[in-house]
């Protein structure tokens, strides 16, 4: 076995060896380690030259000073590329002990590696990943366009932004079920879309594709696959895009001439070896292929973005893959993993059934196969293998990373790798094995010459191509050595927040607990930090336990490093044999630290593309946390890094203490409640409510910035929080003298210690999800409006899913009371003049369909009842249904034609015209109805272009003495954003059935 000595010192210390071993024209494996001194045989049998005697100390140096600190890798040999620490504190059993173990080992004996191209989180084909990765050990990554922000939420009120959040979120949850990492574009969901034309005339073809080449680029995957295939068998327009991209960046990744700025830092080109696309799912028959987007037929025609051929019919299936395979380690199968996974994605799907266990397969048409990877004719029969089948045949083993250099590398290198590939397999051939410390012996030899050639490689006279593919690959088995490691010697490691004193403890049956503390800091904050790290066996030997902060990722001069030092108590050496340590580090948390909040940023939500703070992080799912705990452990002369970002411990009723990253936030936050409300209908004041929260005890004043003219009382109002997470509601009346027709802003500022702060932030999320903290100015959109609603309405307002209809009704000057359970079931109904049904209730709400006699009685009997769009059939007063694939209009500037203009329910309290519908943002509205009872008028006709006309976007009937109406437009988005028409519109759906002499006493406005 060939030896790769190296140093473990400062890159100083190994750029002046490296120098003197190429001047030489010798070799590394001619030197050798002393402890922690790294000295050439050669230098030491020529001990007696002043020059050489001089190198030998110039090199020395920096050796000794790494070494003087206490413990810090003196008995490694070979150092140890720092990875990106872990975020989540606790593992899924997947990936913890024996689990844990047989995977890294499946990771270890190959360089596989794909890439899954699509365009909304929940898109994934989530068994195929899970099968590659927690199967065959294949690198997987996930690269999503979009954060899935256009998108329904089934959980909670959030939209938009908060929702591509939240759908963020999810999908890391879901990809630790894959075990795959997730990767993003800057693109935004701005809702469904029917083409790719539409698609791409929003985001940009090139902006697209520049996102992926890089992600490429950078990830350099042997294989791409896409769920999709870029034709109208894949439905939404945003899916037809991703799997276009998906083939095109096959071919543009590796072409230098394509986004050559990707280059200038020394990132280099890759062309990927194969790729996919699945399947088409949707139904190709002798009738062509059905988009489900349209609900259209069409020829059956599918171009290959690669070659540029058209296929006029169903793309082959070159690959089944049996993704339903039964995992006797795991437990079930890569299916059942998968869909649990997929299942976290709850905004979207509520929750997924679980699988039954049995065969399932994923099947995938080749698109085109790189030269270099074109298996010779014959040489393989069977295709349920993306790497290895009739038309490909990729080098996955560890001795093909020396085909990534291009051209012939060195013999000492490649022999190298060939002995690192044997060495492997041999080891993961005797599996299952037992765990613990055998296992590891065996193992230590190979991570270590793993290192030394990972070393001797990165500096040598490889070109910059060649290094790139080879330490990627060679770093990624570095990683997957440690997570071998870390399980077969007990290897853990959890850093959090603590109270002086330490941890609550638990008691000798229960175990220790870490302290229940905030989840934020603030800036100039002192903060204790305990790292806690423990050892499985006394053959390992704690090293040095470290903090680090988020400046390692690029942040330049914008980042201030937090400083930290021993507590008091923990001052002493560390015991590098005891089986558990505890560190406590006294951070403070520089004054200008940066709030922890998402990197990319838009300026509205009708823009389709996000702008990035910081460029460098293009890809990430979140700006990296800000403070992350390190290990190293010795084992065998070698490092074992553990990395963990720093956690805070809260309490929830119920799931009980949850871990979460620990983030930064500003000392105090500003909230307008509501943000979005039209000017008062009576011209009286507007109301203005802003709730200021504080991280600490703090005081100071809170004023408004106004429209021209415009007067607050009071001009300006003071604030006192008492102690950290005290909030406090400031109100104003605004008087908004002249107002004209239009649109206005009003914001609000704080003063508070010298500083100045006009933003607040929400923690995005719902029960059972990691939150994150999105920030929003402090501001309140407000317009003139002009509209009229028949005054003294009692309205019930059953919620669903979650939306801002209530807050939009008290801005009318209408008051809703949002109905219980209890009371839908057996309260007196009669209070109310109108019920209105929020979104997706039937859907949620399972006692609004037990309940529907007592509405249908609550229509008869004189009253009104308003059902918004639903996302299934419901029932009604009337029968009526919503087909299979429920129609939608997402073009928001769509006509719509009046087809009862005469209609009270489009003439009364106000005058409704097409003007009405003009200025609406992200659609026109879904879940159009398909057939219903005669008894119904439609009152609207429109469509999006080449779709059929949809009259079942607003119904109504008159069941009894009373009035029953179904709304599919997206009343719901249009509101919050004031459009004048939705406002008009919702006010005569309310007022439907008022008596029209009270027309006198209505509220009015003059200007729009």
């Amino acid at each position: 076995m060939r030896r790769w000595s190296v140093p473990v010192v400062a890159v100083t210390g190994e750029d002046w060896v490296m120098r003197w071993v190429r001047a030489s024209k010798r070799t590394l494996a001619d030197c050798t380690l002393t402890g922690s001194m790294f000295i050439a045989k050669s230098v030491q049998r020529a001990a007696t030259s002043a020059a050489l005697a001089g190198l030998i100390l110039a090199v020395a140096q920096p050796i000794r000073l790494a070494a003087q600190q206490p413990a810090q890798s003196a008995q490694a040999l070979t150092a140890v590329p720092l990875t990106e620490p872990g975020v989540n504190a606790l593992p899924l059993p997947e990936d913890r002990g024996q689990a844990a173990l047989g995977q890294a080992l499946k990771h270890l004996s190959t360089t596989a590696s794909v890439m899954m191209i699509v365009a909304h989180p929940d898109d994934e084909d989530g068994a195929l990943l899970t099968y590659l990765s927690r199967g065959l050990g294949v690198r997987a990554i996930l690269y999503t366009l979009t954060r899935g922000e256009g998108g329904q939420n089934a959980m909670s009120v959030d939209s938009y932004d908060a929702l591509g959040i939240i759908r963020t979120n999810e999908l890391l949850k879901a990809s630790e079920y894959y075990g795959a990492k997730q990767l993003w574009g800057t693109q935004a969901d701005f809702g469904f879309s029917k083409t790719q034309e539409e698609s791409f005339a929003q985001w940009g073809h090139d902006r697209v594709l520049y996102d992926a080449v890089l992600a490429v680029r950078q990830e350099r995957p042997q294989v791409i696959v896409s769920t999709f295939i870029g034709a109208i068998t894949d439905g939404h327009g945003q899916h037809q895009v991703s799997g276009e991209i998906a083939q095109e960046v096959f071919k543009a990744a590796g072409d230098p001439k394509v986004f050559p700025e990707q280059l200038k830092d020394g990132l280099q080109p890759w062309q990927p070896l194969a790729v996919y696309g699945m399947v088409p799912f949707a139904p190709v028959t002798d009738k062509g292929m059905f988009d489900y987007a349209t609900g259209k037929w069409a020829p059956a025609k599918f171009k290959n973005y690669v070659t540029g051929e058209w296929i006029t019919n169903v793309p082959s299936t070159d690959v089944t893959i049996p993704v339903g395979k039964w995992d006797p380690v795991l437990g079930r199968s890569y299916m059942q993993i998968a869909r649990e996974g997929w299942g976290q994605q709850k905004s979207q799907n509520g929750g997924a059934n679980p699988t039954l266990s049995g065969p399932a397969s994923s099947y995938y048409h080749l698109w085109a196969v790189a030269p270099a990877a074109a298996a010779r004719p014959g040489a393989i029969s069977t295709n349920d293998d993306l790497f290895h089948n009739s038309r490909v045949n990729i080098d996955t083993s560890v001795a093909g990373v020396a085909h990534l250099a291009g051209s012939p590398v060195p013999e000492d290198i490649a022999g190298t790798l060939r002995e690192i590939d044997a060495a492997i397999k041999q080891s993961v051939s005797k599996c299952p094995c037992a765990v613990g410390l055998p296992v590891a012996k065996e193992l230590a030899p190979i991570y270590r010459q793993t290192l030394e050639i990972r070393t001797a490689i990165a500096n040598s006279s490889l070109g910059g191509e060649a290094k790139a593919g080879m330490l990627l690959e060679l770093d990624a088995k570095a990683a997957q050595f440690q997570d071998a490691f870390k399980n077969l010697l007990g290897l853990d490691l959890i850093a959090f927040t603590a109270k002086p004193g330490g941890g609550q403890g638990g008691g000798p049956f229960r175990g220790g607990s870490a302290d229940e503390m905030p989840r934020t800091v603030q800036p100039g904050e002192e903060v204790r930090v305990k790292v806690h790290a423990s050892q499985g066996t006394t053959e390992t030997r704690l090293g040095r336990v470290w903090l680090e902060d988020a400046c390692r990722f690029g942040l330049g001069s914008t980042c201030a490093p937090w400083k930290n030092e021993p507590a008091k108590e923990d001052s002493g050496p560390i015991d590098p044999a005891a089986p558990a340590t505890d560190r406590t580090f006294q951070v403070h948390v520089p004054e200008n630290a940066s709030a922890t909040e998402p990197y990319f940023t838009r300026s509205s939500t009708e823009q389709p593309y996000y702008d990035l703070t910081q460029p460098e992080w293009r890809g990430r799912s979140f700006a990296p946390y800000p403070l992350a705990a390190w290990a190293e452990f010795i084992f065998d002369r070698l490092p074992i890094r553990l990395g963990q970002v720093v956690q805070t411990l809260g309490r929830v009723q119920g799931p009980g203490g949850i871990y979460e990253p620990l983030v930064v936030t500003p000392a105090i936050g500003l909230r307008m409640d509501p943000d979005a409300r039209i000017l008062p209908l009576d011209g009286a004041a507007l109301p203005v409510r802003v709730t200021v929260h504080a991280q600490a005890a703090a005081e100071g004043t809170v004023e408004l910035q106004l429209p021209a003219g415009w007067r607050a009382n009071p001009p300006q109002a003071n604030f006192h929080l008492d102690s950290a997470g005290d909030s406090q509601p400031v109100e104003f009346s605004v008087s908004p003298i002249a107002a004209e027709a239009g649109a206005y802003s009003i914001q609000a500022i704080a003063h508070s210690g010298g500083r100045t702060y006009q933003s607040g932030w929400q923690s995005v999320g719902y029960p059972g999800l990691q939150p994150y903290n999105l920030y929003k100015t402090a501001q309140l959109k407000t317009r003139k409006v002009d509209v009229k609603l028949a005054p003294g309405l009692r309205i019930g307002y059953v919620m669903g899913t979650g939306d801002l209809v209530p807050q939009a009704l008290e801005g009318m000057g209408a008051q809703s009371h949002l109905l219980t359970a209890a009371e839908l079931a057996s309260g007196d109904l009669s209070a109310f003049n109108v019920i209105v049904v929020g979104i997706r209730a039937y859907s949620t709400r399972s006692e609004l369909a037990t309940s529907q006699p007592r509405l249908n009685e609550f229509v008869r009997q004189g009253r009104t009842m308003i059902v918004q769009y639903q996302s299934g059939n419901f029932p009604a007063p009337l029968p009526l249904t919503m087909g299979r694939m429920a129609e939608r209009v997402v073009d928001e500037r769509a006509p719509v034609k009046l087809l009862q203009s005469t209609d009270p329910l489009l003439t009364w309290p106000n005058s409704i015209t097409t003007k009405d519908f003009d200025g609406w943002v992200e659609e026109r509205g879904h879940s159009f109805l398909d057939t219903w009872d005669s008894g119904y008028s439609a009152l609207t006709e429109t469509a999006d272009a080449g779709q059929d006309p949809q009259r079942g976007g607003l119904l109504v009937a008159h069941p009894g003495k009373g009035t029953y109406i179904y709304v599919a437009f997206a009343l719901y988005r249009q509101l919050p954003e004031l459009v004048p028409g939705a406002y008009r519109i919702m006010a005569n759906l309310l007022s439907a059935g008022q008596d029209a002499k009270t027309v006198s006493a209505l509220t009015d406005t003059r200007s729009k």
